[in-house]
């Protein structure tokens, strides 16, 4: 499982819910990829916690982030989970790079996790929710619908067990087990010929 997301999500704390034990530190913001296992369910589970993105505006650190996380788990992860906020807005330029700079094959080993739970009120609709804000409603017609809601701060096992679950479905629907490191390395030469546009177009 690789986690990613903007600083700030809730990433690093996830990955420690999954595990079920302080794995990642969470006094400060991951720096580098962090690969930790354990014994999750009655089976081995690794996660690999990314550098949060301060801003999407910087597509090269982007990608140095989804690439090398990535290889932290050849030959390839089972499923990328995109870790956001309920409770916060996310800048719609940067999701909008976000949701083009990705391909297919990527998107369908992307779940949507949906942190802070407790912020957003025990009485809230959290469906409608999700689905009046149209960014996310944009985000998650991309990767089939797909998503979790994580409360970090509950005890119970419930939650990350109803998350391995829609990882398995996930990977059922897919013709290959995990994600092969290719399809990765294709953001590249996305972003290359991305990049070079820009360049092209700027001012001299």
């Amino acid at each position: 499982i690789v986690l990613l997301g903007w600083t700030d999500s809730g990433k690093t704390s996830s990955g420690n819910t999954i595990l079920g034990r302080a794995a990642f530190c969470t006094e400060k913001g991951t720096e580098e990829c962090e690969k930790r296992e354990g014994f999750v369910d009655g089976r081995q589970v690794t996660v690999v916690d990314t550098q949060g993105w301060k801003r999407i505006a910087s597509l090269t650190f982007f990608k140095k982030e989804i690439v090398r996380g990535v290889e932290l788990c050849p030959p390839g992860p089972h499923a990328l989970l995109l870790v956001m906020r309920l409770d916060k807005d996310v800048e719609t330029g940067s999701l909008q790079e976000l949701l083009e700079l990705l391909s297919m094959r990527v998107w369908n080993r992307t779940i949507v996790l949906f942190t802070h739970r407790d912020a957003v009120g025990e009485t809230t609709d959290l469906e409608r929710h999700i689905q009046k804000k149209g960014v996310y409603k944009q985000l998650l017609e991309k990767c089939g619908n797909r998503y979790h809601i994580f409360d970090n701060n509950e005890v119970g096992r419930d939650q990350v067990t109803e998350l391995l679950k829609k990882i398995d479905e996930m990977v059922e629907g897919n013709t290959e087990r995990f994600l092969p490191n290719k399809e990765i390395h294709e953001v590249f030469i996305t972003l290359k010929v991305r990049q070079r546009r820009h360049s092209k177009e700027q001012p001299p």
